[in-house]
Formats: structure tokens, C-alpha cells, sequence
């Protein structure tokens, strides 16, 4: 591999509205870790991945996000644990593809600042 070639994904910015807002959706619904936060960001700790909440500094950034996929295990529970928790779904769980002996899980939910991510898992049929 080259030297100067990508490695990995180091973080992903999400651009908000409200700082306060989107760090309590963050941190006590989905339950990330928060590193720390200044005014205008925030950095949440997700399974090695930092996301990056942040008051965008222009009006080309403001715009919603790219949907961010969050692998879990058990997609139905944590479907349901997360919608007790207030986090608004805009489908259930269901099946997007299959491969072999794996079907692909997802569903979508909104944040507090109107971005739309996703619950995802591999559920070996």
C-alpha cells in the first residue's frame, strides 16, 4: 500500500443547528461518548470512530449530512430500546438485501437537527 494512500475513516462531520441539542441526542440517546465540546463543536466517540457535530461556518455546510450507518446486533431491540427513548424512526426494521445466508437490517431515524441516519445488522438467516 502506498505510503500517502487513505487508511481509514478518521472522522465524520455532522453539521447541526444546536450544539446542546444534538450533543444530549447524541450522548444520552444513542449513547456515544462524548470527548469534549466547545461552542460551536462537539466530539463524540463511536467503536474507534470520531463524529464531529458542528455550527456550521458557512452556508454551503449547513445542509443535512450524509446518513451514517450505525451497526448494532439485535436491530428489533435496539430499535425499540432507541424509540423509547424518543429517537424518531421514519420506517421499522426490515430486509434490504440478501446474500447467501445473510440478510442485511436496516432502519432510518432522524436526529434532533433534521439529519437522517440508520440502525443496520447482519442477521445470519
Amino acid at each position: 500500500m502506498e505510503e500517502n494512500s487513505i487508511q481509514k475513516i478518521g472522522q465524520i462531520g455532522i453539521p447541526v443547528q444546536n450544539i446542546d441539542r444534538a450533543v444530549e441526542f447524541y450522548k444520552e440517546k444513542l449513547g456515544l461518548t462524548l470527548l469534549f465540546n466547545t461552542d460551536s463543536m462537539a466530539f463524540l466517540q463511536c467503536s474507534g470512530l470520531r463524529l464531529m457535530l458542528t455550527l456550521p461556518e458557512k452556508e454551503e455546510f449547513a445542509k443535512a449530512s450524509s446518513v451514517i450507518y450505525f451497526e448494532v446486533n439485535d436491530i428489533k431491540a435496539s430499535y425499540q430500546q432507541l424509540k423509547e427513548k424518543g429517537v424518531i424512526f421514519t420506517d421499522e426494521p426490515h430486509v434490504v438485501a440478501k446474500m447467501g445466508q445473510t440478510e442485511t437490517w436496516m432502519t432510518f431515524f432522524k436526529d434532533t437537527e433534521d439529519n437522517t441516519h440508520a440502525l443496520m445488522s447482519e442477521v445470519f438467516a
